[in-house]
């Protein structure tokens, strides 16, 4: 009866937080004074739970257009965390043709789920959350070549049981540090306020660079953004999700990269296993009220 009520809860919460995201931290002279010691930003862009097997304008397929064609950087890897046995995924045809145009076109594959649904892992037996790490490793190291490196939970939620069974198959949990808030939570399509939201959510960000707090890799500072490829919403406004990232920067005072996002595939993957939990020394903070919500001080 608590879950549920906190799944009901969150749904109301979701909604009523939705008219009232709340302004961005005020850049004060201190904290610019800081970045100006830290390295620039680079966005390392990250989406969850596709691939997508619509036939009908592949939602999935849009997104990977608008990563390799726009006008800001083209040529732009992402992190693509899969479902890989989905129906409606990547246990269709049309979901594993998605993932090796994925691979072929420099994405890094990782791992999300490899159930019939949207499972959360926490709630999986032993047996069965080692059957779909398994399974699901197979699944990508058959379009990689490589088993792989990331992990991110399902809903976010993980507990030290489950976190102990990603690192023996050799996985890394990647949270956020953005998120566009535009996944389906309990048939809830939450997109409300895209830009304030990004830039509220930045301007925390830049707080924790300024105190030293994020890591630097070849030379920048990943910041992780998460959305979901099979949104549709998304993907028609892919493109402008970038213009959004880059509005954000300058609205909160941060310095982007020369190339504000990933285009290399090498580059990428350090960046994102430098961000996972295993290699921070911070500690775990799920995005928004996932915190409350799976009662992350547990992980």
């Amino acid at each position: 009866m608590k879950k549920i009520a906190r799944v009901l809860s969150i749904a109301a919460l979701a909604i009523g937080l939705s008219g009232c995201i709340g302004a961005p931290i005020e850049l004060t002279p201190q904290t610019e004074q800081r970045l100006l010691e830290q390295p620039p930003i680079r966005f390392l862009l990250t989406f969850d739970d596709g691939p997508s097997a619509s036939s009908f304008w592949n939602p999935s397929l849009q997104v990977l257009d608008a990563l390799a064609d726009n006008p800001i950087q083209p040529g732009i890897k992402a992190v693509f965390f899969l479902q890989t046995r989905g129906p409606r995924g990547g246990g269709s045809d049309i979901g594993r043709s998605v993932m090796r145009r994925q691979q072929q076109e420099g994405h890094v594959l990782g791992f999300h789920t490899a159930t019939y649904w949207h499972t959360n892992h926490r709630f999986l037996s032993p047996d069965e959350l080692e059957q779909s790490l398994t399974r699901g490793g197979s699944d990508i190291a058959a379009m990689t070549g490589a088993a792989p490196s990331l992990v991110r939970p399902p809903f976010w939620s993980f507990d030290r049981r489950t976190a102990a069974a990603y690192r023996q198959h050799g996985l890394h949990i990647l949270l956020t540090d953005l998120s566009a808030n535009d996944g389906k939570v309990w048939g809830i399509t939450m997109s409300p306020r895209r830009r304030i939201n990004l830039t509220r959510q930045l301007s925390e960000v830049r707080e924790r660079i300024a105190a030293g707090q994020l890591p630097a890799v070849d030379g920048v500072i990943p910041v992780v953004v998460t959305f979901h490829d099979i949104n549709r919403y998304t993907a028609r406004h892919a493109r402008e999700y970038l213009q959004i990232l880059l509005d954000s920067a300058k609205a909160t005072g941060m310095r982007t990269a020369a190339k504000p996002f990933y285009d290399d595939h090498q580059a990428l993957e350090r960046a994102a296993l430098a961000r996972t939990v295993d290699h921070s020394a911070e500690p775990v903070h799920l995005p928004g009220l996932w915190d409350w919500l799976w009662d992350s001080d547990s992980h």
